[in-house]
């Protein structure tokens, strides 16, 4: 039974984890106050003029934001010091992966696609949902429980077993929805049905339109990064994730069981032709030492991976299996070293007594891996980490998909790779013009600009000045430019030449002889 909203018409489904970017570009007085310009760009493409929020202060990170002044605070000094400071401060908010995809900082930077109340939304759909189911009773929604804006959670129970506790989530579909509404209801049906140990159960799903309702049971110990930073489920993930205090990575054997058992899951995802691409510490559940994926859906609900800006950067990562890879090295990397890493691709890893585990992790997350391609999931449970360890568990059964079914999940998957490419495709073109820009404007480039135009011009006047030469050697002798003349036809010397130079030879003569008399032949002259 589907009883969610329908979409408004023109509803624009946007990518969350496309980053946003702010630049300072003027600031103007207003009567008492400064105003700063800020242009807002997402992605690469679209920019957004807008005209600092406390409550960012629970991440625990100190952020570089400038002091104001009481007296002087109009100067033209101060006023560009704090502008170089709040582009410091802005830097350093939109660069950070939690604080950039935080509701705070997407509504300051873009009012216009996040004003929204998400929760009273969220509200409106469950308590729909309960006048249609009415066994089931919220308790208290679970408030800043997880980092994506457009998904909220709530702990319900059940009247007919009330010791119980689940976990109820209402998520927006997103821009990778490629299933239609028919095919995702079977998608999310088959996934209702699994019974792996791999993989967290789903009680119950709705689909409609433009959002999806979700029950699976509520696990008190949290995630595997709860495990990992020693923190309480019920702390805002702000609080929890962003600077952790007593964050530490996990012992060997844990990392290969651990390691084994997220793989097991990615290969039966895998052979059933479902993609996954949602892969981290906090979509892991540690339960009784057995590590089962959560939030498998995500995929067919179109929502994108939190990991999409650092694979979207390598074009290598270019289809759903790959991109899992790419999500099982990051984790790897969180359960060895206590934190997720910084940037990828890694060649310097920290000392750490696992060698094998680092030998995984450069086969994934090196240049190298990055540039020539990446192991698979059966390849990566053959390695020495993995290979050894013993599941103790009863192996799960092929995931059985009808054939329509899979048929729409290939075409889905096919839809999904072709966005990663275009996506990519832009963001190397926009880095290769970044780059010849900024070779363009460096001080080298412009000093061998220099020095070239100078060579030209030097050159040109030499060449101008030969030019001159030759002419000038070409008229030497005579009043004017002689005439080509045909090596078969000689032209005939010039009578007028001839008589001024006999003329000037019979004046001289005369002075020299005047008894002589040339008049006669100055004549016939």
């Amino acid at each position: 039974m589907s009883f969610l909203e329908k979409p408004s018409p023109g509803r624009l489904l946007l990518d969350d984890t496309v980053p946003l970017t702010a630049v300072i570009e003027a600031s103007q007085n207003l009567q008492s106050h400064t105003e700063y310009i800020v242009r807002v760009q997402r992605g690469v493409s679209s920019e957004n003029t807008l005209s600092s929020s406390s409550s960012l202060q629970v991440c625990g990170i100190t952020l570089p934001l400038p002091p104001k002044k009481l007296i002087g605070n109009m100067d033209r000094e101060f006023i560009a010091e704090r502008q170089r400071g709040l582009q410091t401060y802005l830097d350093s908010i939109t660069q950070h992966p939690l604080l950039s995809s935080s509701l705070y900082v997407k509504k300051f930077l873009d009012p216009n696609n996040y004003s929204a109340n998400y929760t009273e939304i969220a509200l409106q759909q469950v308590s729909m949902f309960f006048r249609s189911d009415p066994k089931w009773e919220v308790l208290e929604p679970l408030k800043d429980m997880g980092w994506r804006i457009r998904k909220k959670y709530f702990l319900i129970k059940n009247k007919e077993l009330p010791k119980e506790r689940y976990l109820l989530s209402w998520v927006d579909l997103g821009p990778d929805k490629f299933l239609s509404d028919k095919d995702l209801q079977s998608a999310m049906k088959l996934l209702t049905s699994l019974s792996t140990p791999y993989l967290c159960p789903l009680l119950f799903s709705s689909t409609g339109e433009s959002s999806a309702l979700l029950i699976r049971p509520f696990s008190e110990r949290g995630s595997l990064r709860d495990h990992i930073c020693k923190c309480l489920l019920d702390e805002s993930y702000l609080k929890k994730y962003c600077n952790p205090k007593k964050s530490q990575g996990l012992e060997l054997q844990q990392i290969k069981q651990y390691g084994r058992q997220i793989l097991e899951g990615l290969k039966l995802l895998h052979d059933g032709g479902v993609f996954f691409g949602h892969l981290h510490a906090s979509n892991v559940i540690v339960d009784d030492g057995v590590c089962r994926l959560m939030d498998v859906e995500n995929g067919m609900l179109g929502v994108p991976s939190a990991l999409r800006p650092a694979f979207t950067q390598l074009r290598k990562i270019n289809s759903t299996e790959s991109v899992d890879v790419f999500c099982f090295g990051h984790l790897l990397y969180e359960m060895t070293y206590g934190r997720p890493p910084d940037s990828v691709p890694i060649d310097q890893y920290p000392a750490v007594p696992y060698t094998s585990v680092v030998s995984v992790l450069q086969s994934i997350l090196s240049t190298e891996a990055c540039k020539s391609g990446m192991p698979t999931v059966s390849q990566l449970i053959q390695t020495p980490v993995c290979l050894r360890i013993v599941t103790y568990l009863t192996p799960s059964p092929p995931l059985q998909v009808p054939s329509r079914l899979k048929e729409a999940l290939k075409t889905a998957k096919e839809s999904l790779e072709r966005r990663l490419h275009e996506e990519q495709r832009v963001l190397h073109q926009h880095r290769r013009l970044t780059r010849a820009q900024s070779h363009h404007g460096s001080e080298e480039e412009k000093k061998r600009r220099k020095i070239l135009a100078r060579k030209k011009s030097r050159q040109s006047a030499y060449e101008n000045e030969e030019d001159v030469s030759v002419r000038n050697n070409n008229n030497s002798g005579s009043g004017a430019s002689s005439p080509p003349t045909c090596p078969s036809s000689p032209t005939p010397p010039s009578t007028t030449g001839m008589a001024r130079c006999l003329s000037v030879c019979l004046s001289v003569l005369s002075s020299v002889c005047p008894s002589l008399s040339f008049d006669s032949i100055g004549q016939t002259v």
